[in-house]
């Protein structure tokens, strides 16, 4: 069965798909996860956080695939930031929950650090599609990545796209030959959908999110190879 695909460039001077966090090292993926991807779409809608139905009904429904547009056998150049403040006990920070937080404890001599990785002049191409379900359509994630209720970001908020997210369609019966529709060359990451591919490797990736609670949600089969 043919279906219709969303076509999509994330490009940036620094953008970031936050692999699985530890501590205060925020890692970064070569490709986005669900949960990115999610995040993306959730934002150009107007979504707000506490919308956690919304979105997890989102990532149930979303099949995707990504592909690095690199030369052949060339990796993503990753640039790490680190940063170190000294928070005294009175000092307040302003959060993406719109509140003000403090620092807790007796102890102020040590600094907060943190450390965050990023993709450099990277782009990143992404055709989706969503299954049957209760939510927007392909056409309404569409008119919103357009048009978006708010500004899009990739991954963190400094990373601000350098050109348009939306890129149109391209028809496909599955995730891999709509990549292949794109006639562009890079390492690829693609679903299982029951076929094998020889000169992939199959993989099982910690990629979603549970909405609801906000935790870790589970990983998925993809298998990743290179798209000539």
């Amino acid at each position: 069965m043919t279906h219709r695909w969303l076509h999509l460039r994330l490009a940036a001077p620094l953008m970031a798909f936050g692999g699985v966090t530890i501590d205060h090292v925020g890692v970064t993926r070569e490709f986005p996860s669900a949960s990115a991807l999610v995040g993306l779409l959730g934002n150009a809608l107007g979504w707000q956080r506490h919308q956690g139905a919304e979105h997890q009904a989102l990532q149930d429904r979303l099949v995707f695939a990504a592909l690095s547009v690199l030369p052949a056998g060339a990796a993503p150049w990753v640039v790490t930031d680190n940063q170190n403040a000294k928070l005294e006990k009175n000092d307040r920070g302003w959060t993406t929950s719109g509140k003000p937080e403090g620092r807790a404890g007796a102890t102020y001599d040590s600094p907060h650090r943190r450390r965050r990785d990023y993709l450099a002049d990277h782009e990143t191409r992404v055709v989706l599609r969503l299954a049957a379900g209760q939510g927007p359509s392909l056409d309404d994630l569409a008119q919103a990545l357009d048009r978006p209720a708010r500004p899009l970001f990739i991954g963190r908020k400094p990373c601000l796209p350098s050109g348009p997210v939306f890129q149109g369609w391209t028809q496909a019966e599955t995730a891999h030959q709509a990549l292949q529709s794109l006639n562009l060359a890079g390492r690829a990451l693609w679903p299982d959908e029951g076929q094998a591919h020889p000169r992939a490797l199959r993989l099982d990736i910690p990629d979603t999110r549970n909405w609801v609670s906000g935790l870790h949600g589970g990983t998925r089969l993809v298998w990743q190879g290179e798209l000539a």
